[in-house]
């Protein structure tokens, strides 16, 4: 194994140190974009039909439209996703709110189970594993909206363990 120089091995560290702040950066609010914008979707007529579509196949959800009509719910799902985006864009400043948008967050993922629910989710002719492109291929993608709202959790976690409940005392996001 070929020894690298000492002032190679430094910026290497440093590289992989900037590198890891901008995927931190880009993680976190890459996911309150995503969150924040769909939230924001949820106030729209054709949006509130396509929660419908899904949701209302949901036995977790169903429940629902019993008591609120399509707009409604839709919208109130929407302050609810703006609530988790603004809580995890939180997490630099304030974890402990972040840990909170965080778990939200995970449990908003957690609709993995539409895929199990909602008609069509499977190519016809092809069954599984060949996902649809809607709304398959829609609802697939949620797997990596949940990673990264672990990671959100995860990384506010370990700023309010290390006794900075307030503001991360490191340059890190």
């Amino acid at each position: 194994m070929e020894h690298m120089p000492a002032g190679l091995r430094v910026k290497g560290k440093a590289v992989v140190r900037s590198i890891d702040r901008i995927s931190a950066f880009v993680l976190r609010y890459g996911l309150v974009l995503v969150v924040f914008w769909i939230g924001c979707l949820k106030f729209t007529a054709y949006e509130s039909k396509g929660v419908f579509n899904h949701a209302s196949h949901s036995p977790l959800l169903a429940w629902a439209y019993h008591i609120l009509d399509v707009r409604d719910f839709s919208r109130g799902l929407g302050v609810v996703e703006i609530a988790i985006a603004l809580l995890i864009a939180a997490g630099p400043v304030w974890p402990k709110l972040s840990i909170v948008g965080s778990l939200a967050g995970i449990g908003m993922f957690l609709t993995l189970s539409f895929v199990i629910t909602t008609p069509g989710v499977w190519q016809a002719g092809y069954g599984f594993p060949a996902l649809a492109a809607s709304p398959g291929q829609f609802l697939v993608k949620d797997v990596v909206l949940l990673g990264a709202a672990i990671w959100t959790l995860a990384d506010s976690l370990r700023y309010v363990a290390g006794g900075n409940g307030s503001a991360p005392q490191t340059s890190q996001i």
